[in-house]
């Protein structure tokens, strides 16, 4: 099975030559690898045309943000499966697409998932998002997915879609929600940290990306009807067992 990975990246020469080499570094997995660039000018599209050889794609342009990016990636994607990988994360270790592969096969399901932890940048572990079993009245608890850890089939966003770039900073979560409860995929958990994630993401960086982040956050649940006000607080109040619970 052929696993598509997208990473989008604009001005982050710093971790973006990880991130390639995480992904190029994949033991047992036929893996295709669209970068999509939003026309960086920091140096970073210099370490990409140094992989440019052993990336399926690569675009450079501008661009109308993260999800748009995405995008982007989503219509040049071939691949059986797809998954995203940021430009400040990397996979847990050189099996884990085979892995994923495997247990996509295994199970017959339309999407596959499991855990990330999120590091410092010194690569200290901070939080541990272990995901758990899906059952699609815990959206209503505010749970979702690690979206980096979170593997759906190519013909899934075929059926509903891609990004819905009207949220900036919450399309993943909008998307999981579309995909898992108003559409009810079927999804399989692979109990195993798949992803780490540098802190300091879009969504996190600062207290007014926080607050927006919740508004849209709020859009989205009253969008698919997952509930109200409670469910988003329970969706925040959730993030603090992240930071105890270990592998």
């Amino acid at each position: 099975m052929k696993i598509s990975v997208i990473t989008a990246v604009y001005n982050n020469r710093e971790t973006i030559e990880n991130s390639l080499l995480s992904v190029l570094g994949q033991e047992g997995a036929e893996v295709e690898h669209i970068v999509i660039d939003g026309a960086s000018t920091d140096g970073t599209l210099d370490i990409l045309n140094k992989y440019r050889d052993r990336l399926a794609a690569l675009v450079s342009g501008k661009d109308g943000g993260i999800y748009h990016a995405l995008n982007k990636g989503l219509a040049l994607a071939t691949g059986e499966a797809v998954g995203i990988m940021h430009s400040d994360d990397i996979y847990a270790g050189p099996e884990v697409l085979r892995k994923v592969s495997a247990f996509l096969e295994e199970k017959k399901t339309d999407a596959v998932y499991g855990d990330l932890v999120y590091t410092k940048k010194n690569g200290g572990l901070l939080r541990y998002w272990k995901a758990g079993e899906y059952d699609a009245a815990r959206l209503r608890n505010g749970w979702m997915p690690p979206h980096p850890a979170f593997f759906a089939r190519r013909s899934v966003y075929e059926k509903y879609g891609p990004f819905n770039t009207e949220f900036r900073i919450a399309a993943d979560y909008e998307l999981m929600t579309r995909f898992l409860f108003k559409y009810g995929i079927t999804a399989a958990y692979l109990p195993e940290v798949l992803v780490k994630m540098r802190v300091g993401g879009k969504s996190n960086r600062n207290l007014a990306n926080i607050i927006a982040k919740s508004g849209e956050d709020y859009r989205i649940i009253k969008l698919h009807g997952l509930g109200g006000l409670g469910t988003l607080f329970l969706k925040n109040a959730g993030k603090l067992h992240q930071f105890f619970v270990s592998g």
